[in-house]
């Protein structure tokens, strides 16, 4: 990837910066698939589809049904989505204004709101993780616990007493569960079967190592914890243990700084996704913290972004979103964007190649630094 032309790349998020976050009209017309890099660069991302609510499975109705029939207002549509997972064909949306998961069955076509009852009901979620299992630990600020279901979305237990913490986001590894804890500036690190706290790290301040406003978590392909500080401006990285190891990213303006990151995911490179919802972009960063490419941005298009937050990788179901695809464009994975205002709820883009272009080869990620 080091051949990307970062020059349109400059303007582009100068004018994202002064541009605000003011919500777009929606486009009714079927513009051109967007391309990132742009041309004549070779494409490494194009953006596939947008997913909003039920009417996205309904078929169109014409002029003269609506006049008979009216305007259906009572399908469901997306408000404030946050947090997006898939997980066997489906999509899985945390909305905390719905409140509850948005379900979206790609295989089937059929869209669903899973809020659970009794014990389990949600109040305000979120963020959603799914484990391989197909278990679903959703963060509910609501309740401010961490809510368990199984793959069959039946409620399973409830994570975190009364003031422990503010659970916004959550990482797997293995046995355990990350848990961004946005009040107390700290990650917790608990036991995913019980619940049980083993040991948090992080607390308020802006050296290494110290935590402010951590809302996002991913886990690197080498075990890493990475973590965004949205009120620190940056993205830290953690050993496992909750060691500090480096720092991406600072305030500013320009590309490869950040005004107010959210999101993040990790490709299986090692390549760093960061949503940031000021610029209303998601930008990409190698090992080395060096801007690769960014994409998404805000305005009336079909790709275009207003407070993205979430931010996801999915290599499992890319066979959903080749349809969506340039047929000369190979998918390798699909990044899912959630957007908290505007048009656009759930964003899909995929990363891959164009068939017949000259690409060079590949950064390898950076090694693993010493400790």
């Amino acid at each position: 990837m080091k051949a990307f032309n970062l020059s349109h790349g400059v303007l582009v998020l100068a004018a994202t910066v002064l541009a605000g976050c003011a919500p777009v009209p929606i486009e009714t017309r079927k513009p051109e698939p967007a391309f990132y890099p742009p041309p004549p660069q070779p494409p490494r991302i194009q953006h596939l589809a947008t997913f909003s609510g039920e009417r996205d499975f309904a078929p169109s109705s014409g002029g003269f049904a609506q006049f008979i029939l009216g305007e259906d207002r009572t399908s469901q549509r997306l408000e404030r989505p946050y947090g997006v997972a898939m997980f066997e064909g489906k999509l899985y949306v945390a909305d905390s204004r719905a409140p509850g998961l948005a379900v979206f069955d790609l295989t089937h076509k059929r869209f669903a709101l899973v809020t659970g009852s009794g014990q389990g009901r949600m109040k305000r979620p979120i963020n959603v993780t799914i484990d391989g299992d197909g278990t679903k630990y959703v963060t509910d600020t609501g309740r401010d616990q961490i809510l368990v279901y199984d793959r069959n979305e039946r409620f399973v237990a409830a994570f975190g007493a009364a003031s422990r913490f503010k659970p916004v986001d959550i990482a797997i590894a293995g046995e355990r569960l990350y848990v961004a804890d946005l009040l107390h500036h700290e990650v917790h690190v608990l036991d995913k079967r019980s619940g049980e706290p083993l040991f948090k790290f992080g607390k308020a301040g802006s050296k290494p190592g110290e935590l402010f406003q951590p809302t996002n978590l991913a886990i690197g392909p080498d075990g890493d914890v990475y973590v965004v500080e949205t009120g620190n401006f940056r993205v830290q990285r953690f050993t496992a243990e909750g060691q500090p190891v480096r720092v991406y990213g600072e305030i500013g303006n320009a590309p490869g700084t950040f005004a107010r990151p959210k999101g993040i995911a990790l490709d299986r490179a090692g390549r760093l996704y960061v949503g940031d919802a000021a610029f209303q972009n998601v930008q990409i960063f190698d090992g080395d913290g060096k801007l690769l490419l960014f994409f998404g941005q805000p305005g009336a298009g079909a790709e275009g972004l207003t407070l993205p937050a979430g931010v996801t990788i999915d290599y499992d179901n890319v066979h959903l979103f080749r349809p969506y695809a340039n047929p000369r464009f190979a998918l390798e994975y699909v990044i899912l964007v959630a957007s908290q205002f505007g048009p656009n709820k759930v964003d899909v883009f995929g990363f891959g190649k164009m068939s017949g272009v000259d690409y060079p080869p590949d950064e390898k990620p950076a090694a693993k630094p010493a400790r």
